[in-house]
């Protein structure tokens, strides 16, 4: 939490602007990355003077900008990170993992989905309402998916966004964002999902605080209404409504605690079932955010989204065939 806040004070924002018309209230753009706690450790001195370490040099062509929007008549607060040299791109809507503080997008998730805004991607992620100074309350897969959908809004006021090819990419609790969305709006042409929630009832054996401390907290009614609200964060309870013409990389560590990999596995034979086009990749002995094998995450997420997104390719036959 220290942390966080050190780094949330040190995002020194410039180039501040209101809009008047259309939901994006606020765009403002970091570009100070010298203020800030972690430079030294992305930088390195070289002929005395402060220079990319050759992992961070991408920085150099992107934007960072802290973004405010109007979401349900709230003012929720996101990130979006653009491509410099480009005049039009396609896009992806990253959904973030945790809850309130815990997961929030803070400057190294900004650095992390640069190295997708540096592929040629406009990336747009929102902290939820009620979290990072944003207002409401969020509700972890309630109402506050409308925050998510709203951002394909959002990306129609930016010159720079093809949203015409938007993609969908979502983590942990985000996966379980992800996949509502997916079944909320036609306007998503490929979606990746990593150590997704997908069982919330698989998730509560699991981890009993969940249903007896945060869902409770943060889901408005649950008391009372626990069966709803737990199908209602469970993909695998409703596969039948995800459209077949969505594409879906599901990628997951088999050493996760937080979402036991089965989940994945589930989800992968029910759309088999329902013929929903899907790759799974199940990473041994990885944890939740797959942090032994992070370059081959980032490098299957830019394949995935490159191949349905930039070069739009056919979508895979998913009537049995062959030989």
């Amino acid at each position: 939490m220290k942390y966080f806040k050190m780094v949330v004070l040190a995002l020194a924002f410039v180039s501040c602007h209101a809009q008047n018309k259309g939901v994006i209230v606020k765009k403002e753009l970091f570009n100070d990355f010298s203020k800030l706690p972690i430079y030294a450790k992305l930088t390195e001195e070289e002929n005395g003077k402060r220079v990319w370490k050759k992992t961070y040099q991408y920085i150099d062509s992107i934007e960072v900008h802290n973004i405010q929007y109007l979401s349900d008549g709230l003012k929720v607060n996101g990130l979006l990170i653009t491509p410099k040299y480009l005049s039009k791109a396609p896009c992806v809507i990253f959904n973030r993992g945790g809850n309130q503080d815990f997961g929030a997008l803070n400057i190294m998730a900004a650095l992390r989905l640069g190295k997708l805004a540096k592929e040629g991607y406009v990336v747009i992620a929102s902290q939820y309402r009620g979290n990072a100074g944003g207002e409401g309350k969020e509700e972890f897969g309630g109402k506050d998916v409308n925050d998510v959908l709203q951002l394909i809004t959002v990306l129609a006021e930016e010159k720079i966004a093809d949203t015409s090819r938007i993609g969908m990419y979502g983590w942990s609790r985000g996966g379980m964002m992800t996949y509502r969305a997916l079944t909320n709006t036609n306007k998503i042409k490929a979606a990746v999902v990593g150590g997704a929630l997908a069982d919330m009832e698989a998730t509560i054996k699991d981890r009993p605080e969940m249903g007896t401390k945060l869902l409770p907290e943060l889901v408005p009614n649950f008391k009372g209404n626990e069966a709803a609200e737990i199908k209602k964060r469970s993909a695998i309870q409703w596969v039948e409504k995800f459209s077949k013409e969505v594409p879906i990389l599901l990628l997951h560590g088999n050493s996760d605690w937080r979402v036991k990999p089965e989940q994945s596995l589930r989800m992968a034979l029910a759309f088999t079932e329902h013929r929903i086009p899907y790759r799974l990749i199940m990473f041994e002995g990885a944890d939740h955010g797959i942090s032994e094998f992070r370059q081959e995450v980032d490098e299957a997420v830019v394949s995935w989204f490159n191949k349905y997104l930039k070069e739009e390719a056919t979508l895979p036959n998913m009537e049995y065939h062959g030989m």
